[in-house]
């Protein structure tokens, strides 16, 4: 195997320099999170066969003509710094190598390029991908690519792999300018993405999301189903329905999910995570740099709506969403969870949708299955559980592809089976004329141990079984309240704890929150928190009752740090708010952007008199406090004190530096308390591997 030298990028190989785009923070700051515990762990790679008089001379010289055609295989990120360098077309070797094989079957490209898919790649210092030709006897027979996620996404590699396919071809190179991320930021109008960012956590602050009931499954919720369902029929009745509504088949197919959630549920409003990609434009069609964004579809339906009228809603708060969505993410994220946690709850998705499906190499077609009718198949096994339903969507060669993931506390594995043929039978009826109004209320009972707040689906046994692990806790039942127990009250929880005498409510409502993110099953899916409000004031007794939901804001005292493990975590907010605040970003032209897209301050909920310390300022922290880390509050999280998403990578070298180590970057995401997460600090071993993950 020949293996190319490594590159040494220096300075005097950039040309441009720029702010990472709306869509690539998420996957710049992903990057650091640990492999098994991404959002999207799939790497990008793929192959293509070559024509049968290719040598290995024109694999290089057509993958040094895309090179030279496409900034983003010559890009590289900063580890520390959400932006991109664009080098000159020769400033580093082409990550090539080669392959002797036996034979080029499809079982031998599918096996090298799995191996090639988890080859580190190094975005800080390398090209952002790699290229691998498969030799037999000699000959070249294919290419095998792998790209990272940060600056190429899925359907940028294969335009990659077609247009390598084509110049091996002796095809001319489409004709129009590509435009590369910077050039989508340098278009970016400040003024809309905060006018856009207002608007969102204002939609947002309303919105209480809505769970799939967990009705059936198991006792423990740790199983994991995922199945895959495929029907030719589904695809000429999805097809018909686009056409009569004049959209999409993509948002038939959500908007039919949305409309069983609210059969199923009686939920009418609710959040869906929908993956879509703006590549209308020429220019964007054939770029090869990172498109596809995620954004919070918010489904409102109207009980007793005809389908068209569903359609209509969902078609509308998508386009919406992804209008929105763009804009400024990172302050977004921070910006939402502080608001989170002053109104107390977390806004998880219902569904999480995706428009094409992943591929499932885990499921393999039944014996003997017809390749036009409909089939599923399906693996269950007892993995982490999943907070929401996964559904990806494919449309390939006539037939309706529908990938499903669920965890056991929302479907067990027959009703996770039933999901897509209910889906493809109401497509169906919907195809024949039918209109399949709204219903106004689910009729199905919620499963036992499980009380239907206004939030969403709790588990009471798991919530005790959480107040039971404070110190102190002698013992603990916790009931429904108020309107759901018949008494006009809002509906809210109460925990009824027999404590020892220094255990005080606010005690206890810290403790929750601080375990959600830990214990599974707690909520379905994590999207109720707990807080105190109604508490009776004086002083802590061994008889304590503790209101648990309801309206009110979470009011816990604020505590400076105390350990050395808690002053090196607050030393290094204090620095992470500090230099992401006051560098800003490198803009277009390589001088520092004070506005860029990425700092910690944030134009929406700038007053909270209800959170301790009084008014909040522009970058979280409580007015009047200073920047010194005696100053930071212990008991609030990191997005209240203003560190985005995009500061987590500096936080943890910050905290690395400081001789610390035990906390992973998607930790930091979370609403624990600060003294929570330096709880989980240990000292950083002399020995310990001190660079972050590369792989894609």
């Amino acid at each position: 195997m020949n293996h190319p030298p490594e590159p040494l990028p220096t300075a005097a190989t950039v040309i441009r320099s720029g702010p990472l785009t709306w869509v690539q923070q998420w996957h710049w700051y992903e990057r650091t999170i640990p492999g098994p515990r991404r959002v999207n762990p799939t790497p990008l790679a793929d192959h293509c066969h070559v024509p049968p008089s290719t040598t290995v001379a024109d694999i290089h010289m057509a993958l040094a003509s895309l090179t030279a055609r496409h900034e983003a295989l010559r890009t590289t990120v900063d580890p520390l710094r959400p932006v991109q360098h664009v080098h000159r077309a020769d400033w580093a070797p082409l990550p090539v190598d080669c392959v002797d094989v036996p034979a080029a079957d499809a079982d031998t490209l599918e096996a090298a390029t799995a191996a090639l898919a988890v080859r580190p790649i190094d975005p800080e210092r390398n090209p952002p991908w790699l290229a691998r030709v498969l030799l037999e006897a000699g000959k070249p027979r294919a290419v095998l690519m792998a790209a990272h996620h940060v600056l190429i996404d899925g359907w940028g590699l294969a335009v990659l792999l077609n247009q390598l396919h084509d110049q091996l071809l002796g095809d001319d190179a489409p004709a129009e300018a590509l435009a590369h991320p910077l050039d989508t930021v340098a278009a970016q109008p400040l003024e809309r993405a905060r006018a856009a960012e207002r608007e969102w956590l204002t939609r947002l602050a309303g919105n209480p999301t809505g769970v799939l009931a967990p009705f059936g499954g198991t006792d423990d919720g740790e199983g994991r189903h995922r199945l895959q369902h495929r029907s030719a029929d589904a695809y000429d009745d999805l097809v018909r329905i686009a056409r009569r509504f004049r959209v999409s088949p993509e948002v038939v197919m959500l908007a039919a999910l949305a409309h069983d959630v609210a059969t199923r549920t009686g939920e009418h409003r609710f959040l869906a995570s929908v993956v879509v990609s703006n590549r209308a434009r020429a220019a964007l069609r054939n770029s090869i740099g990172v498109r596809a964004l995620t954004v919070p579809v918010q489904i409102d339906l109207r009980p007793g709506a005809v389908f068209g009228e569903v359609v209509a809603s969902v078609a509308a708060a998508s386009a919406a969403a992804y209008r929105h969505g763009r804009w400024r993410p990172a302050e977004l994220v921070a910006a939402q969870a502080r608001m989170d946690r002053r109104r107390g709850v977390v806004t998880v998705p219902t569904i999480e949708y995706n428009c094409y499906s992943w591929p499932r190499d885990y499921l393999a077609p039944a014996y003997n299955s017809p390749p036009n009718g409909p089939v599923t198949w399906i693996c269950s096994a007892p993995d982490e559980p999943c907070d929401t339903l996964y559904v990806d969507l494919g449309l390939d060669a006539g037939v309706v592809t529908l990938d499903v993931t669920v965890g056991d506390h929302l479907l067990d594995a027959e009703q996770a089976m039933a999901l897509p043929v209910r889906l493809c039978g109401f497509l169906r009826a919907l195809a024949d004329g039918a209109e399949c109004p709204v219903p106004e209320r689910s009729l199905t009972p919620a499963a036992s141990g499980w009380w239907r707040a206004p939030q969403g689906w709790v588990c009471l046994p798991k919530v005790e079984d959480v107040l039971r692990g404070h110190p102190g806790v002698l013992d603990v039942t916790v009931a429904p309240s108020g309107e759901a127990a018949g008494e006009g009250e809002a509906p809210h929880l109460v925990a009824y704890a027999h404590t020892a005498p220094d255990v005080t409510p606010d005690h206890l409502h810290r403790h929750v929150l601080d375990h959600l993110d830990e214990v599974p099953g707690i909520v379905a899916p994590r999207c109720y928190v707990l807080s105190p409000d109604g508490l009776e004031s004086g002083r802590p007794s061994d008889h304590s009752c503790t209101a648990i939901g309801g309206p009110g804001a979470l009011r816990v005292s604020s505590r400076p740090p105390a350990s050395e493990a808690e002053r090196a975590l607050a030393a290094a907010v204090v620095a992470a708010v500090a230099v992401v605040g006051s560098s800003g970003l490198v803009g277009p032209s390589g001088l520092v952007d004070p506005s860029g897209p990425v700092g910690p301050s944030c134009p929406v909920e700038t007053t909270d008199p209800s959170q301790p310390g009084g008014p909040v300022g522009p970058g979280g922290l409580p007015v009047g406090s200073s920047d010194s880390p005696i100053a930071v509050d212990m008991n609030r999280c990191l997005a209240d004190h203003g560190v985005t998403l995009v500061a987590v990578p500096r936080l943890l070298a910050l905290l690395h530096r400081s001789g610390f180590t035990g906390i992973a970057s998607d930790e930091l995401a979370g609403t624990a308390s600060l003294g929570h997460l330096a709880a989980a600090l240990k000292p950083l071993s002399p020995r310990a591997h001190r660079g972050g993950e590369t792989s894609p």
